[in-house]
Formats: structure tokens, sequence, C-alpha cells
């Protein structure tokens, strides 16, 4: 018999980290933690991890709703079919908590050559929103350590500072050392996107996610096919959870490729089905963390390592926080590693 309990949880960053919801200091998780009662000592963990104003999990509802899935587990399957879709991120925390209670409680959801610590996953720098000189230090400190492919927010600052920023990368580093990927969250009107893309283009970008906010499909489809960026679809995933409605999404405006964050699109079964129908529409794909611990990280990675993929993920966030967990996970020169003789620390939940 399933028995489940969880504990909230504040990710507190080591630094202010700057996004496109504003300055986050901190971010509310909850750990959910189930076990079956004829083998106890394995325990099965998952990370509920919001970022308020982005996540469609209700926050004033969330926490009821976790200790309603804990009275009720033993029907989770109704859960999921009745529930899921209003609550994606705990979606994923269930999801990983019952793969890792069914896979030991040992952290190890996926057999593959990145959990034997035999290979890494090729990873994106990410360079946090703030001023101009604080962007440029960052990007020599990721390029210094070794990473090939740097990732920038655009709409941050103003827009010629931003070029600015761009040209000095050109000038100091080729596309063929560094490629440059851009997110703008957002922020360009549908009036102005077009031309920022054209002079954003000047800088041999790898692509660009979302350019302007998500909902306006039709001059979305018009940007993709306008634009000299090959443009990631991001937001604009968010919510949409019937096969049909996501299908009608990316044949209507036909991105160059769509961005996977678990947490915020309801859990790796719904990822999934997002690829089948990009794939099926030849977009290409990759996957991103929402900022997780090291756990909801832990399971993303060795997710993304099962399905093969070549392409550069955005999984470099274990770093961020001061109070993470201690973890087998690595990062050295653009990859994320799984080092299977560094152990968890889980002294918090009492494991």
């Amino acid at each position: 018999m399933l028995q489940a309990s969880y504990f909230p949880y504040r990710l507190l960053f080591r630094q202010p980290a700057g996004t496109s919801r504003g300055v986050l200091t901190e971010k509310p998780s909850w750990f959910l933690l189930i076990r079956n009662t004829d083998s106890p000592q394995a325990i099965g963990i998952g990370e509920c991890s919001i970022i308020p104003g982005l996540s469609m999990d209700p926050p004033n509802q969330l926490e009821q709703e976790i200790i309603y899935l804990c009275q009720n587990i033993t029907e989770h399957k109704k859960w999921f079919e009745e529930r899921g879709t209003q609550f994606p991120a705990l979606t994923f925390a269930l999801e990983t908590a019952l793969a890792d209670l069914n896979t030991g409680g040992q952290r190890k959801l996926f057999d593959n050559e990145f959990t034997a610590g035999k290979s890494g996953i090729p990873i994106n720098g990410l360079i946090w929103m703030g001023e101009k000189v604080f962007m440029k230090e960052q990007i020599k400190k990721k390029i210094e350590s070794g990473f090939t492919v740097i990732k920038l927010k655009v709409g941050a600052i103003q827009f010629d500072e931003e070029l600015e920023l761009l040209r000095w990368m050109r000038t100091e580093f080729s596309s063929e050392q560094i490629m440059i990927r851009l997110d703008a969250n957002g922020a360009f009107t549908a009036e102005a996107a077009l031309d920022a893309l054209n002079k954003l283009s000047d800088f041999d970008i790898h692509s660009i996610e979302q350019p302007i906010q998500p909902g306006q499909w039709e001059t979305m489809s018009s940007l993709c096919e306008k634009s000299p960026i090959p443009i990631a679809l991001d937001e604009e995933l968010i919510g949409v959870s019937h096969p049909d409605k996501q299908q009608e999404l990316l044949r209507a405006i036909n991105p160059a490729y769509i961005i996977l964050k678990p947490s915020l699109v309801g859990g790796l079964a719904q990822t999934e089905q997002w690829i089948q129908f990009a794939t099926s529409q030849q977009i290409g794909w990759w996957a991103t963390s929402a900022l997780e611990s090291n756990i909801g990280l832990n399971c993303i990675a060795q997710w993304v390592a099962s399905q093969k993929t070549k392409l550069p993920q955005g999984l470099g966030t274990g770093q961020l926080y001061r109070n993470n967990f201690d973890s087998p996970l690595v990062i050295s020169d653009d990859k994320l590693w799984s080092d299977p003789d560094m152990p968890w620390n889980l002294s918090y939940f009492g494991l």
C-alpha cells in the first residue's frame, strides 16, 4: 500500500537572479515522498517547484492540493486524470516520486550511460539579466570554464546595449567557437519584433526563444516564416495540455524549435507527447529545467539522456542555490555529468 508525505522548502539563490518575472531571491518548492508499506525502506522523491507568475499551478491552492494528494495517494491514477492538468509542477513531482520508488528509491530513475557516469549531457551556459558590465563578466567566466554554447536574455536592458554586447561577443568569438542562443521571454511587441530580429541576425544567432508574448499565433507564425533567426517556442506551450490543441498550435505557428520544461508543461509524459508531435512536423526541441533543485534536475537530466538528443540542453541550474542538496550532479566544461561515486545528502528528509 502506498503512503505519501511532503516537505515544504525554500530554495535560496546565492545572488539575486534577474528573470523576465523580476528578480528572484528565493523559490518555493515542495518535495513529495512516497513509500510502499510492503518495502518501506525504499522512498521515492519528487520535486514540485514553481516560478511565481509563470507556473500554471495556483500558488494559493498548491499546498492544499499536495495535502489532498498525499491523503489519496492510492488513487494517484485518478488524480492524474482528473486534476493533473491543473497542477503541472505537482504532476511532475508525482511522476518523479513514483518512478524513483519503482526503481528502488535511489534517485536512479533511468539506466543509461549518463547515470553510469560514462557520458555527459552538453548544456548551454546561462547568462543572467543585469547591467551590461555584469552580463559581460558572466560571459567571460562561462567561456573560460569551457562552455561553447551561451544563452543570453534579451529585452532586459536597452536594446542598443544588448546589440553592443553581442557585437563584442562576435568580435571576441566566432560562431565556430561559440554558439549564441537568445531568449526574449516575449520582450518585443508584435510591431517591433521583426525589426529587432533582423538586427540581432547580424551576430550569427542559433535561435531565439519567444520573441513576443504567447497567445498571438498568427503574428508568431508570420515571424517564424520571415525571421532570419530560427524561433523557438517556450512560454507558448504552457497551459496547452490537450493533444488536439498541441498539434493545432504547432501546425499554426510551425516554429523551428520548442523548449520543454517538464515542471511547466505537465511532467515527462506531457513532454514526450510534445516531442512526438514536434518530431512529426520536423520541429526540433531541447529541454530546460525550471530552476529546480538537484532533485528535479536529476530527473530531467536522466530522462534527457534516455532521449539520445544531441542538441545542448538547458540544465545547468544546480549551482544557483546556497541550500541545494548535495548530489552526484557535476558540471565539467560544457557538460552535465552524474558521478556514481558521489553520494546524495538528503538528511533534510531524514534519509
